[in-house]
């Protein structure tokens, strides 16, 4: 059944929401003693300026305006006002490098940029960038110097008000223009390989995206989100729209090394993540548990034990039995009323994208009574595709498809959609445009799944990810590197290596914390963390979680070899994308001294 989408494009969905709910709270930001609320109408308020301010550079219908800035409140403001100019939003990520920022600018043609601040405008100094005019900066003031004239924010605001008053009704002239097929975002794929390709996604694709939302149970309006994911990345831009829709009040709060802490301040409801976010929690608990040791590692270990056993009776749609809902009504009150309170005490719905979801952390959670939504989608498809309902979760698979989305898998098992989300196509790339489309018009999204009767997707891996032996065997990386990861809470990152050799290796990392925490009270306490994860008790104890990993493997899965890496994987050495996903080819060729030397002496196939 079709989709009903009441709104021809983000401003005309944004606009209504405000004339539904003007005082009501929209968005909040960081303020000294809490969050900061902004009604609808004030939101409004700003963005028609930001609007009608463009409007005066030149804005006009589907022209890119640039965004390269951290998740807060004046990208919100910033990200309606290009579109209710009729422009089209180009999104860079702050930690892009500026040879990479230039290229996004100077291909997606944008003609003015919002920057953070100027260490992030500086990012452009003396490229040539012809079509770009002006730059804006959030905060931070003016270079009188700079080849591209800036100004800030405050100013662009103050000239649009100017306009605004001479010209009451231009915004909404201008959105009665826009249509669903008209460009809304272009998002630049990071890609774990190459160059990035420029994703031309529509305002109709967005706007199915904030009923779907609503329609699969993910959002209410008596909702608190918490919004602290890369507003640059498509899942954030989604969320923003289900907000909009919805008419959902948000907390939006980039800094991710303040969430944990702000968690018990803002108390959401809802929260989206990367897996990442959900192995730190989970690290967390699981080595304070450890370290604790005596009573408190029993009881917590007990409590886990309890909750999976009421878990899997329902996964399998069995009942809970009385004696088994006394006991886990005893281990919430004594173990996980202390997790869900570290995460605000209020959480009605987690949901986890950009990247597989062990099912062992997933079940984890769903013990703890914090069940996670695993979701899944690409930024060619406006991020959110398939979905757990929060009433029918199913561990281990990503859901069903939201809305009327179509689905289908090829005969190699790959994973093919289509539907109002899928993007136009890539800018400027007609002949990889193409390849990404079958000739019925199925967008191809490089994941080899499976679908149940009842329609949940379960991915199985990367169709170009999977990793083929010397002896002919195929090893679905990313599920072995989630297995570990939920077998050694110690985990930050696993990288699987096997390609054309005749066995398997892995390279891993540590957390910083849990394994500082490890180390208290051993001769290893207050070392440096390079000098921790050196040392041979580090090895003895990473040896010992491999070869538990290794008993719930097949035979040619196995881990034979494994080098815990001095540093953890960073976006800056181009080893994992802004949303935490592994870049195997930037790891493998960072890191190729030690994966030689776990093959010393093996014979490989070239």
């Amino acid at each position: 059944m079709a989709l009903d989408v009441p709104y021809s494009s983000i401003p005309d969905m944004f606009l209504k929401r405000v004339a539904a709910s003007p005082d009501r709270h929209a968005f909040a930001h960081p303020g000294p003693t809490g969050p900061v609320w902004l009604t609808w109408a004030q939101v409004a308020q700003r963005a028609k300026a930001v609007a009608a301010g463009l409007h005066d550079l030149g804005v006009g219908q589907e022209d890119r305006v640039a965004i390269l800035a951290n998740t807060r409140l004046e990208w919100v403001i910033a990200d309606f006002g290009i579109m209710c100019a009729s422009g089209a939003t180009t999104t860079v990520y702050p930690t892009t490098e500026p040879e990479d920022a230039t290229y996004i600018i100077s291909d997606s043609g944008s003609s003015v940029l919002f920057a953070e601040d100027p260490d992030q405008a500086a990012k452009i100094a003396g490229a040539a960038l012809p079509a770009l005019t002006h730059v804006i900066l959030f905060d931070g003031a003016p270079d009188p110097t700079a080849t591209v004239p800036q100004l800030t924010l405050a100013q662009l605001e103050e000239q649009g008000n100017r306009r605004l008053a001479e010209e009451p009704e231009l915004i909404e002239r201008l959105v009665a223009d826009i249509g669903p097929d008209h460009l809304a975002t272009l998002i630049y794929t990071s890609g774990t390989t190459g160059r990035p390709k420029g994703v031309e996604l529509l305002h109709g694709g967005w706007c199915w995206e904030g009923v779907a939302q609503e329609a699969v149970g993910l959002l209410r309006v008596d909702d608190l989100q918490y919004l602290w994911l890369p507003l640059s990345h498509s899942f954030g831009k989604t969320l923003l729209c289900g907000a909009t829709h919805v008419g959902l009040p948000t907390y939006v709060d980039g800094r991710v090394d303040k969430l944990v802490e702000l968690l018990s301040v803002v108390r959401p409801t809802l929260m989206c993540g990367a897996p990442r976010v959900y192995e730190k929690v989970y690290n967390k608990s699981v080595t304070t548990a450890q370290d604790a040791g005596g009573a408190k590692a029993k009881i917590f270990a007990w409590a886990v034990e309890v909750g999976k056993e009421k878990v899997a009776l329902e996964q399998a749609g069995k009942p809970v039995p009385g004696g088994l809902k006394f006991k886990y009504a005893l281990a919430e009150k004594l173990v996980f009323s202390k997790l869900q309170a570290r995460l605000g005490g209020r959480i009605r719905v987690l949901v986890s994208g950009a990247a597989p979801l062990s099912p062992e952390i997933a079940t984890f959670f769903a013990a703890a009574n914090l069940p996670i939504s695993e979701g899944y989608g690409l930024t060619e498809t406006s991020a959110g595709n398939f979905v757990n309902p929060p009433d029918g979760l199913r561990i281990g698979t990503v859901g069903k498809a939201m809305g009327d989305l179509e689905c289908r898998l090829d005969t190699d098992g790959e994973v093919l959609v289509k539907g109002r989300p899928v993007m136009r196509g890539y800018h400027n790339l007609p002949e990889e445009t193409a390849a990404a489309f079958t000739e019925d018009g199925f967008f191809r999204t490089g994941d080899i799944g499976s679908l149940d009767d009842d329609g949940y997707l379960r991915i199985t891996d990367r169709k170009k990810d999977l990793v083929k032996t010397s002896g002919g065997k195929y090893v679905a990386p990313s599920y072995i590197e989630g297995m570990f990861k939920a077998t050694c809470p110690y985990t930050s990152q696993a990288v699987v290596i096997g390609q054309a050799r005749n066995y398997c290796t892995m390279l891993v990392t540590l957390d910083p914390d849990a394994i500082t925490g490890w180390a208290a009270g051993t001769p290893l306490a207050g070392r440096p963390y390079a000098e921790i994860v050196a040392s041979p008790e580090a090895e003895a104890m990473v040896q010992e979680y491999v070869a538990q990993l290794n008993q719930k493997l097949n035979r040619w899965e196995t881990i034979k070899k494994v080098t815990i890496l001095p540093r953890d994987l960073t976006i800056e050495d181009g080893e994992i994308t802004p949303s935490l996903k592994i870049k195997r080819r930037g790891v493998e060729s960072n890191f190729s001294d030690e994966i030689d030397k776990m093959y010393n002496g093996s014979v490989a196939e070239i």
